[in-house]
């Protein structure tokens, strides 16, 4: 059980933990803040926090410590180097790590740290700096069961959606591949907008057009509904309706891909999606990847 009279610990206020932080000074038992540049923890003190210099004084007086820094290598330093949590962290202290770091790493820490008595997870978070200001983050914690109980109602304060992905290191690749989404989404998002520019569409426009349908029909996320990525049987519910999205994809992918060679314009994502759309779904390509990949 978390003591809410406890206090807890935050380290690391920069663009992203500041926010998380501003919400967690509404935790009962006060919150310590710690970072490398001392106005960075000003706003979190004006709001009741207490300011300290070190990881180790945050350690002294924090059993749950949140650390938002830059890289692995600076998580490292503050759970292990000079002035460090484990210098002072008393065993039953539980580390979240909230910044995106290898799984590698989180593994190894969690590690060194359970030999102190110390439970550490990776915790990332999604949803950026507005969703930690609305309280609307996804936290995806990696590790002990009994550690993410601890740590939740913590977490409620900045997140509606906190999920246990599983032992430690989960988190972080349950993180992994969200913004591996995220990034290609992206990368397709320029794609089709070096395509709308040939062809004289106005992009601002167009922008307001996807966020619009993205809100009502939930973006890449609307076909994220099976437990597994085997494919589909035949008789299966989901058969007809991911054959049906295959085909209206195939269908749409391939005339973008006629008016971009009307265009010459190079779209080598959606050539791929044209090919791979059907096996990803698992239903197998339709008829018109399968034409076009024989032509």
């Amino acid at each position: 059980m978390t003591d809410p009279q406890s206090p807890v610990g935050f380290i690391g206020l920069g663009n992203m933990g500041a926010p998380i932080a501003q919400r967690f000074t509404a935790w009962p038992g006060g919150l310590i803040v710690c970072d490398a540049r001392p106005e960075a923890t000003e706003k979190a003190v004006a709001a009741g926090a207490v300011a300290v210099s070190t990881a180790a004084e945050v350690a002294a007086g924090a059993s749950i410590i949140s650390i938002t820094v830059l890289d692995d290598e600076q998580v490292r330093s503050v759970i292990t180097g000079p002035g460090g949590i484990l210098e002072t962290a008393t065993p039953g202290t539980v580390i979240a790590v909230h910044s995106t770091i290898s799984p590698r790493t989180a593994v190894d820490l969690a590690e060194t740290c359970e030999a102190r008595g110390v439970d550490l997870v990776d915790a990332p978070v999604s949803g950026g700096a507005a969703g930690a200001e609305q309280a609307r983050l996804a936290i995806m914690v990696g590790g002990e069961r009994t550690a993410y109980e601890k740590v939740k109602p913590v977490f409620a304060l900045a997140s509606d959606m906190t999920i246990h992905a599983g032992p430690i290191g989960a988190g972080t690749r349950m993180k992994l591949a969200r913004n591996l989404l995220h990034f290609i989404s992206f990368t397709a998002t320029t794609e089709a907008a070096r395509l709308a520019e040939a062809a004289g569409i106005d992009l601002v426009k167009l922008g307001k057009v996807v966020r619009h349908t993205d809100a009502i029909t939930g973006g890449a996320g609307a076909i994220m509904l099976r437990d597994t990525t085997a494919p589909v049987d035949t008789d299966d519910f989901w058969h007809s309706v991911f054959t049906h999205v295959r085909d209206l994809g195939e269908k749409d992918v391939a005339l973008a891909l006629d008016l971009a060679d009307d265009l010459d314009v190079e779209l080598p994502l959606a050539r791929i999606a044209l090919t791979n759309l059907g096996d990803g779904l698992g239903v197998g390509p339709g008829d018109i990847a399968t034409t076009r990949s024989t032509a």
